[in-house]
């Protein structure tokens, strides 16, 4: 008897696999055991070869549909193909990212096949064969479990660098499954031009100068502003200062704002709330600067230091001058 299938299902931005399907392959994996099979469902033109940035990762298999459409497809279409697959196969679960794409596909698939879906998502489990998915709730307050306990397939999106993508053992079997691709009649698309927002985020830096309340003045901005260029990362904010002009929810680094888990994060004037920790505890290296040597943040921190945050951010870019 075959296992019932765990799907991840692959986003692509431009010509490359977007990464959040890599670290859903690797949690996936992780919630299988022997119990599921993991399967990632792939949609690429027929030249394309996006399976290769795949099967590293060890999904059991990586399932294929190909169409020369399926690049500039609207979500409608890709949705309206993902369903194929669903009615084909019947998975046990499907996980989406929660990206921009994912948030509008996964819900359109929800509607069509009349289930679950659970989103932005913190972390899962299997209970047996039901799916428990954990989000926050009420203002990110608590933290809440969610089952879908009567319909099939469960369904999910995780929120981006919730969990960290590791290469796994095993050569995935790769396999073709045609699928007809149903234009949206009602659209026209006269052209299709990809557009890339060249800026790093806060999510994708590999090293963060994060800012708190403790760290709110004017001035102390602009020399976090200088030490992130020094170090060649991006500045991230804790919740109270994406009131400021200069930053928005994108800067926010928390529970209702991004997962992040880069090699450096150093913060400055930041207590280290609950929701804030969740946020980016799994830090390779954290360094806390806060003048209450009781703060929370420094039961975190590989390295700390009570006291100022403007002198010290002066004292370490006089270091690299």
């Amino acid at each position: 008897m075959s296992k019932p299938e765990l799907w991840v299902i692959a986003e692509r931005r431009l010509d490359h696999v977007e990464p959040t399907t890599q670290q859903l392959i690797t949690k996936a994996k992780g919630l299988a055991g022997d119990h599921f099979s993991v399967v990632t469902i792939l949609l690429e033109a027929t030249t394309d070869h996006l399976e290769d940035e795949l099967s590293v990762y060890g999904p059991d298999e990586i399932r294929i549909a190909r169409d020369d459409r399926f690049p500039t497809a609207t979500d409608a279409e890709l949705a309206d193909a993902i369903k194929q697959l669903v009615d084909q196969y019947q998975p046990n679960s499907i996980l989406f990212g929660a990206t921009i794409t994912g948030r509008s596909i996964a819900p359109r698939l929800q509607a069509k096949l009349q289930t679950g879906l659970t989103a932005d998502c913190l972390d899962l489990r299997f209970d047996d064969e039901t799916l428990v998915a954990t989000k926050p709730s009420y203002g990110d307050n608590i933290m809440c479990e969610i089952i879908c306990p009567d319909h099939r397939p469960q369904m999910a999106t995780v929120r981006p660098n919730t969990f960290v993508a590791a290469p796994a053992a095993g050569a995935a079997t790769v396999t073709d499954s045609p699928v007809t691709f149903h234009p949206v009649d009602r659209l026209h698309v006269t052209a299709a031009t990809p557009v890339v927002n060249t800026a790093t985020t806060v999510g994708d830096a590999s090293r963060v100068v994060a800012l708190g309340r403790g760290a709110a003045s004017a001035a102390t901005i602009d020399s976090a502003t200088k030490l992130a260029e020094k170090l060649g990362g991006r500045i991230g904010v804790s919740r109270p200062l994406t009131d400021q002009p200069r930053f928005t929810h994108d800067d926010q680094i928390g529970q209702s704002g991004n997962t992040i888990h880069p090699e450096l994060i150093v913060n400055f004037g930041i207590s280290g709330a609950v929701q804030y920790l969740v946020g980016m505890q799994d830090s390779q290296t954290i360094v806390a600067v806060n003048a209450d040597e009781n703060a929370p943040i420094f039961d975190v921190a590989d390295y700390g230091y009570v006291g100022d945050a403007q002198a010290f951010m002066t004292a370490l870019l006089a270091q690299f001058n």
